[in-house]
């Protein structure tokens, strides 16, 4: 066989960037990179891995830039070339938006929920809370669980339902949502909304702690909405509808919103419209711990952090997350089957004081 003939050579800097740019596999880029280091300084100096992510999820037009906080990166001043500080840069965003690209394909499948922030309204609050959306179950015990809005005299005030996601990078596939089935009234109605849309965001301002009660009323100043989809008929249907989105969407900010447009169902004893919903799931990949962001205000852009390239590492706050909305779930069944579980004593005293007791009683 003779000498290969590297058509880099032989090629105009227009027409490379017309072939390359062709490229929809983050795989076959991270190839290209790895063919020469002439290939690699064309990828990595002209940005390919950053114009791919940017194809494939258009929140990332708001990227301010990259960092990898565990890499120290010399300013000129101390390496006294701009030039260097410039490749290093370069370098920076190459294995992030590399890794990015391909994390968004690879990262397993999973309900990406947090926990739920508020609703704008709730018509039994908190029995009939915003949170109750989380648990699987339209029962739980003897008791329906579901969230309910006020009644409206007229049928198009829409609602919305406010969550955090798992992760502040997160990767939207589908949002699943099953309307609730009201089995105590006559005719069991159905509480559903005529159609659905959701907006991806971040919030304006630190949220309280994480996992408290969701508040009740929605204050739009809190919020910025990056990405809105399009309406999506609901049914009328006790079932878990699937709303698939066009094109997966990269949350950035880890916040979701479900408008929930319209009202089909009046209530009989009132005749008033009501939306009521039992469960939401959102399906994604969350992208933590391997990236973080920061919004930068008032501008709304964005650095993104580089954490680790591991794609084997867990999320913590996402699996501390999922295993408390477990036990909430185990406590629950076993309140309503009428199980007292009562404190532990950690210091081995064989009498427990009777108050102490009673208030850990569930």
């Amino acid at each position: 066989m003779g000498s290969g003939m590297d058509f880099f050579n032989w090629l105009d800097y227009d027409v490379l960037m017309k072939i390359l740019l062709c490229l929809d596999d983050p795989a076959d880029l991270v190839r290209v990179s790895s063919v020469s280091r002439t290939w690699r300084h064309f990828v990595v100096t002209n940005g390919l891995s950053r114009q791919l992510c940017v194809r494939m999820f258009p929140t990332l037009h708001r990227l301010d830039h990259v960092v990898e906080p565990s890499r120290c990166v010399k300013d000129i001043a101390e390496v006294g070339c701009s030039r260097y500080v410039e490749d290093e840069n370069l370098g920076v965003e190459h294995r992030a938006f590399a890794f990015l690209a391909r994390s968004c394909k690879t990262f397993p499948l999973r309900d990406c929920i947090g926990e739920a922030i508020c609703a704008s309204s709730t018509d039994n609050y908190p029995d009939e809370s915003v949170r109750n959306t989380l648990e699987p179950h339209e029962r739980v015990g003897r008791r329906p669980s579901y969230w309910s809005s006020k009644g409206q005299t007229t049928s198009s005030v829409p609602e919305t339902l406010v969550y955090k996601l798992a992760s502040d990078v997160c990767v939207v596939s589908e949002i699943n949502i099953k309307p609730f089935e009201a089995y105590f009234q006559w005719g069991s109605p159905i509480y559903s909304a005529k159609s659905v849309r959701f907006r991806f965001g971040h919030p304006n301002v630190p949220l309280d702690g994480t996992m408290s009660e969701p508040c009740d009323g929605f204050s739009a100043e809190k919020f910025t909405w990056t990405y809105t989809t399009a309406e999506f008929p609901m049914a009328q249907e006790n079932q878990l509808q699937n709303f698939k989105l066009p094109e997966p969407v990269l949350c950035i900010g880890g916040m979701l919103m479900i408008e929930l447009l319209g009202r089909v169902q009046k209530q009989t004893m009132d005749g008033m419209f009501y939306i009521c919903i039992c469960h939401v799931q959102v399906v994604g990949r969350p992208l933590s711990p391997a990236f973080g962001v920061e919004i930068l205000e008032p501008s709304g852009h964005f650095t993104l952090k580089a954490l680790s390239y591991d794609p084997t590492l867990p999320s913590p706050t996402a699996y501390l997350q999922g295993r408390i909305r477990d036990l909430e779930q185990i406590l629950n069944l076993l309140r309503d089957q009428g199980v007292v579980v009562e404190e532990y004593d950690w210091n081995g005293d064989e009498e427990v004081d009777d108050e102490f007791e009673e208030d850990f009683a569930l």
